[in-house]
């Protein structure tokens, strides 16, 4: 989790684009997410909205371990800071596996 996010930002997500497709209608709460296209969707929050756009990576190995990534690109438009700040804190909480 990040103590601030901006209104635009890329981050590696360490999943599948199957996983991601599965966790964002969760991830996204009481907003839905509505699949635009093909590696996008865009969710209305309040009068705004996020827009994401994802790519498969090449798979990142360590030793004997590959681990599957996805670049994605988060847009926020017309969505005032607390609640974009909001919105992440439970995207990130419900997005989150593992120790971390």
């Amino acid at each position: 989790m990040q103590a601030h996010y901006p209104p635009r930002f890329e981050r590696e997500m360490g999943c599948t684009e199957a996983e991601w497709l599965g966790w964002l209608p969760g991830a996204c709460g009481a907003q839905a997410a509505d699949l635009a296209a093909l590696g996008q969707a865009r969710v209305d929050i309040g009068a705004g909205r996020l827009e994401l756009r994802w790519a498969p990576l090449p798979d990142r190995q360590i030793a004997l371990m590959r681990l599957p990534r996805l670049a994605v690109q988060f847009s926020f438009t017309d969505v005032d800071e607390a609640d974009r700040q909001r919105f992440m804190r439970y995207f990130d909480l419900f997005m989150q596996r593992g120790g971390g």
